[in-house]
């Protein structure tokens, strides 16, 4: 079992920036491919970001390139997400997600273990 935990959100006026951290106890963080999801209200959960077990490889959606950057600290067990300009349509829950095997890393379905979430609002 992986326990994920979010932190970071809050409340940020449209150019602003956030970052978000997702951590873990588990020792075997290093091995887990990691991913940044959201859900704006009455919306379906999204992929937003994903970073390979290493770190060397990452992948965003279209909508956030050049604005989010995804990383990882496998010696601390964290993973980060560096929101940059951020827009009121950012708005949502931001999940992070773990998955040993990843095959699709955009799709929600992929991924094993979720947190609890951290919410992200965007003043216009």
């Amino acid at each position: 079992q992986v326990q994920l935990v979010e932190s970071g959100g809050g409340l940020v006026q449209a150019g602003g920036s956030l970052r978000l951290s997702c951590a873990t106890s588990r020792r075997t963080f290093s091995s887990y491919n990691m991913g940044w999801f959201r859900q704006a209200p009455g919306k379906e959960r999204e992929f937003v970001a994903a970073i390979r077990w290493s770190g060397g490889i990452a992948f965003y959606a279209d909508s956030v390139k050049g604005r989010f950057t995804i990383s990882r600290d496998n010696a601390k067990n964290l993973m980060y997400l560096q929101m940059n300009s951020l827009k009121p349509e950012d708005t949502a829950v931001y999940y992070c997600a773990a998955t040993y095997l990843l095959s699709d890393y955009a799709k929600s379905m992929s991924y094993n273990y979720w947190g609890q979430g951290t919410q992200v609002t965007v003043s216009s």
